[in-house]
């Protein structure tokens, strides 16, 4: 039976908020970066087992889901900010 990381066991260690440009993104700890660095030598040097492999898959997801995140969070705080309601907008017509 093949064990099942999930992205989720690193959100308490691996993941903190930094004010990048007025704006809060999601970054990664030195401790995940380090984990992932341990995984990935140690696949390349063909030891990885198979609940390290798991970690290392539920890490790599963990970065698609937090790289989509701030992707989203910097494409909001860049849009112009609207400082009409739609009340005000409906009004006017």
């Amino acid at each position: 039976m093949n064990p099942i990381a999930k992205p989720s066991s690193w959100l308490d260690k691996g993941i903190l908020i930094e004010k990048v440009n007025s704006v809060n993104l999601f970054k990664f700890t030195d401790e995940l970066h380090a984990r992932m660095q341990e995984l990935i030598d140690k696949k390349q040097a063909d030891s990885l087992t198979q609940k390290e492999a798991s970690e290392l898959e539920a890490i790599g997801e963990l970065i698609i889901i937090v790289t989509y995140m701030n992707g989203m969070i910097a494409s909001a705080a860049q849009q112009p900010q609207e400082s009409e309601t739609w009340k005000q907008r409906l009004d006017k017509n």
